[in-house]
């Protein structure tokens, strides 16, 4: 029993470095499957000893000592109870996301998208495979939620967006700096280079999540700016999501709404009027848009913003007012609104 109180101590000790300390710096994989290992023994200690009183107490005393040292060696330390036993990779898993030392090589081991997802709880035994079953498991109980309405972001992508709203939350603060936050998000973004329209997903749902903190408001602006200086993410955005779920963002993010509203003149801009197709077509941006899709945002786009109209008439003045359909790509926009309004 000595040997097992011994145990449970360290475990907490462990616990307490992950979420507070600046040793995670130099964790590597190795370092990440041990700490693991350790909280899955703690899982089952819980499970073996939780319905026996005298061991439990004395559980419960090692685990108050512990945590009374704890609370001297880290401000801010929770304290590990009994019953949280019962979940502590869960545990481990927030309090590495929430470190600001965490390094991005042990972020890409955690969200490892390339892995395949495993089902069966014997499989999610590895820390790859236990995070997304906790990604997949919270996607369940998100789609089997009473919901008052329909979502356009699917449940995956949207337990995701909650994750990188944490991790940006835990990194940015008064003294950091911009550079080690944008390099979490260039490395997410390379994760996800095999699938590009779920990483828009996941951006999309970041900044649709409800703002209930300073940190959290902090974390969206820094995604929005983020978001203007990649331009490629921004474009792939607008062009791949629905224009519906663009405009719910544009409603949300008044720095999102110019970036789209400029986005959206400069595709535009890039037409040229094919005589033999006889519509506009795209001529220099990538992915390619279709006039008729333009069309369509513009059209959300006036709806909740009142300049929009005004500035498309002073463009198609500047343009040489023409009425007439192929000479001027804002006076064609014009009349297909005016239809469709």
């Amino acid at each position: 029993m000595e040997a097992v109180l011994k145990n449970l101590a360290s475990t907490a000790e462990l616990l307490a470095v992950a979420a507070w300390s600046g040793e995670v710096e130099r964790w590597d994989k190795q370092t990440l499957s041990r700490a693991f290992q350790w909280a899955r023994y703690c899982e089952q200690l819980f499970s073996r000893f939780h319905n026996n009183p005298a061991i439990r107490r004395c559980m419960e005393k090692q685990l108050q000592l512990t945590n009374q040292g704890l609370q001297a060696a880290f401000v801010g330390y929770i304290e590990v109870s009994f019953s949280d036993l019962s979940r502590c990779q869960h545990l481990l898993l927030l309090g590495l996301l929430r470190n600001p030392d965490l390094p991005i090589s042990i972020m890409k081991i955690l969200f490892d998208t390339t892995s395949p997802v495993n089902t069966k709880q014997s499989e999610c035994q590895d820390v790859t495979s236990f995070c997304s079953h906790i990604i997949q498991c919270k996607s369940a109980c998100k789609v089997l939620s009473p919901l008052t309405c329909l979502s356009a972001v699917d449940a995956d992508a949207e337990v995701q967006a909650v994750m990188l709203m944490e991790r940006l939350d835990a990194v940015l603060s008064p003294c950091s700096e911009a550079c080690r936050t944008e390099h979490i998000l260039d490395s997410a973004l390379q994760g996800f280079e095999g699938a590009p329209g779920h990483f828009c997903l996941v951006i999309a749902a970041a900044l649709l999540t409800k703002k209930n903190c300073a940190a959290q408001s902090a974390s969206r602006d820094f995604l929005l700016d983020w978001l203007q200086k990649e331009q490629r993410v921004l474009q792939h955005m607008c062009s791949a999501l629905p224009p519906t779920l663009i405009i719910d963002l544009a409603k949300e993010n008044l720095k999102f709404r110019d970036a789209y509203w400029d986005l959206l003149k400069k595709w535009a801009s890039d037409m040229e009027y094919s005589i033999s197709e006889g519509d506009w077509v795209q001529t220099r941006t990538n992915p390619k848009v279709s006039f008729n899709r333009l069309t369509e945002h513009f059209l959300g786009l006036c709806e909740i913003y009142e300049e929009a109209e005004k500035e498309l008439n002073a463009l198609k003045i500047s343009d040489g007012d023409f009425d007439v359909r192929g000479l001027s790509v804002w006076g064609d926009l014009l009349s297909a609104l005016n239809k469709l309004a």
